[in-house]
């Protein structure tokens, strides 16, 4: 007998050899029946893994928080697109098909695109192909076996030959299908209830372009067909939120391929709601005594190589421009420029903390696959800060950081956010500066901040910057995505990199710590979060439009025209619709495009001197004086009421 620690820390006593789904029907039928996979000692493993020695067993279920339980439900059904595939295409070529965050794709070389059609048939065979309920079944081969299994898939065969000898190589195999997989795997097509193809696209196999474009075809699946009917619900509600979407129906934003992927164009709509955004944090760190600067978009090769950007960073920057007698690089972050402004001068201890803050633009290499709309851009412009202190003021400066980004979120009403402490992963000697010391003081600092500030926060190994632990802020999207908005950093390595120094009482030279912060993270993204957010719809105060005043006929033109300079003269944004429509369609167009405010104006206001109010969100609110209805948007606007 062996013993089996589960979850809840119970022991359960087993013979030796029993499987995973044994235990799980000696826990409970339902936990047989729903199970998955297994996680032994850490690993995720098959349902059909013997246990061979004492061990810690998790048993997941699709229905589980962890994914890994989605994961082997979902990989087993992209086995299943890929035997359908193979049935109708029999030429076709099979690559990968990975499990992700929601739900699976397969790549196949096929002579041309798959069609809608195509797509359809598809799914009609994968449906017969679970109803078949096909035993699927695990083996291993050697590696010459292996690679004469796979003799007709040459991308299975690419993968084969780069396994290291005498690795095991496992395959899986149901029906007239087998593919090379490292599982897990459910036990059968059948325990697959509900499948649903969603999209299909090129990718480049192994996602370079030196490649060839192979077809991709994505897909989700289900044990229970109202889980697939929700999740097509929520697939709805993103497409409607989509900031793409949104930022062409509003013109916020365009793209064009003259100027190139991942380089949006912002329309007046889109400028006047990201100047809004500058100039909101702009004034809030003026407040608190930050000192803002301009730096180039451009720097010297060296400047990274003496920061240790160059050896971790170089490959996510764009390729070096030769000038003369220097290599120049676009910036992917402008901390080594704020470090050499630092430096200009000698500083006292009586300085710090010197908060030196750019709303700057920097420079990332994406692949075009990967950039989206603002989301994921090339040029980005970063609400950045870097705040040189010393170690006797790190508690309460980052403690200040905390405070503004609350502050923040409580204006733009954000309330679903969680705190994440990311810490390096001590393994990674190439991804992280190699100095156990620093990061060992660095990351028991930031704890103890987070602990002290009654700050409740979850630690991510592996997420921190090559240089230093960071609290990250991860909020939720409308759609429930988890995105990083806030960082800050502590970093103990670039103040020794650029041998930064200050006076200290002692009046000896000292080496400053740097906190890295972004409280709106990038302007780019941080709007397309908005759009997202909003639907669109912006509170009055960041409404590129906030007012439309709508004519009923040529009779009230000059007195729309008299509201509006007056309504300037506040400082609101207005504009008038004085074509020659009809109300109706006029206020049908102002809901459209999302205008907080519409003012009706006939002959009735005219001569009473008031306006007709529309709210975008509570329909018709009546007939107000005009300082009456300025009182009240003034008010909404200053409140930043949601």
């Amino acid at each position: 007998m062996i013993k089996v620690t589960l979850k809840d820390g119970s022991v359960l006593d087993v013979q030796k050899g029993s499987s995973i789904l044994e235990v799980a029907k000696k826990i409970s039928e339902g936990l047989a029946r729903n199970a998955t996979c297994g996680e032994v000692d850490g690993k995720v493993k098959d349902l059909r893994y013997e246990l061979q020695e004492d061990c810690n067993l998790v048993i997941h279920t699709f229905q589980s928080e962890d994914i890994e339980g989605k994961k082997a439900y979902w990989h087993t059904t992209s086995h299943i697109m890929a035997q359908a595939v193979k049935r109708l295409f029999p030429s076709a070529k099979i690559a990968i098909g990975p499990a992700i965050d929601e739900g699976f794709y397969y790549d196949f070389d096929v002579e041309k695109p798959f069609t809608d059609e195509d797509k359809a048939k598809i799914e009609e065979e994968m449906k017969k192909i679970i109803k078949e309920d096909l035993k699927i079944e695990r083996f291993s081969l050697p590696k010459e076996k292996a690679i004469e299994l796979m003799k007709e898939e040459p991308y299975k065969i690419e993968l084969i030959e780069e396994l290291p000898e005498g690795e095991e190589i496992s395959f899986y195999q149901q029906g007239d299908f087998t593919d090379l997989c490292a599982g897990p795997h459910l036990e059968s097509t059948g325990k697959v209830k509900t499948v649903k193809i969603l999209s299909s696209s090129g990718a480049y196999w192994r996602g370079s372009e030196k490649n060839k474009m192979l077809q991709r075809i994505y897909a989700i699946s289900f044990p229970k067909a109202s889980m697939l009917q929700e999740h097509l619900d929520f697939l709805e509600e993103a497409r409607q939120r989509d900031h793409r979407k949104i930022g062409k129906e509003q013109e916020l934003f365009m793209t064009h391929e003259l100027v190139g992927s991942g380089l949006p164009m912002y329309l007046p709509n889109g400028a006047t709601i990201r100047r809004i955004l500058e100039r909101y944090i702009a004034d809030k760190e003026i407040a608190l005594e930050y000192q803002h600067v301009y730096t180039p978009s451009l720097a010297n090769v060296e400047l990274y190589k003496t920061s240790g950007h160059w050896d971790h960073y170089k490959d996510d920057m764009f390729p070096v421009m030769k000038l003369e007698n220097e290599e120049i690089v676009l910036r992917p972050m402008n901390c080594p420029h704020h470090m050499l402004i630092y430096k200009n001068k000698l500083h006292s201890y009586r300085d710090l903390p010197i908060k030196i803050g750019e709303l700057a633009h920097d420079f990332r290499y994406e692949s075009s696959g990967s950039v989206c709309g603002l989301e994921r851009v090339r040029e980005m412009c970063q609400n950045d800060a870097h705040i040189f202190v010393t170690p006797q003021q790190i508690k309460t400066v980052f403690g200040e950081v905390v405070k503004l980004i609350l502050s923040v979120y409580e204006d733009f009403g954000f309330n679903d956010y969680t705190f994440r402490l990311s810490l390096r992963d001590k393994n990674d000697k190439e991804k992280y500066f190699d100095d156990d010391e620093m990061w060992e003081t660095a990351e028991s600092q930031l704890r103890e901040i987070l602990t002290e500030l009654g700050i409740n926060f979850y630690e991510a190994e592996g997420e921190a910057a090559f240089y230093g632990p960071k609290l990250d802020v991860q909020i939720k999207t409308a759609i429930g995505h988890d995105i990083t908005i806030s960082t800050c950093q502590l970093d103990f390595l670039l103040p020794q990199r650029f041998e930064l120094e200050y006076i200290a009482e002692d009046g000896k030279a000292h080496r400053p710590v740097v906190i890295h912060r972004a409280i709106l993270g990038t302007f780019d993204r941080f709007l397309s979060f908005l759009i997202e957010e909003y639907k669109g719809a912006f509170p009055a105060w960041l409404a590129p439009t906030q007012i439309k005043i709508l004519p009923i006929t040529d009779n009230q033109h000059e007195y729309a025209k008299t509201l509006k300079e007056q309504f300037v003269q506040k400082g609101m944004r207005v504009a008038v619709d004085d074509r020659n429509e009809k109300i109706g369609y006029k206020i049908r167009e102002a809901q459209l495009e999302k205008v907080p405010y519409m003012l009706v104006i006939g002959e009735k206001e005219v001569e009473t001197k008031q306006v007709a109010v529309r709210s975008r969100e509570a329909g018709d609110l009546g007939t107000m004086s005009i300082l009456d209805f300025e009182e009240k948007i003034l008010t909404e606007i200053e409140k930043k009421t949601k």
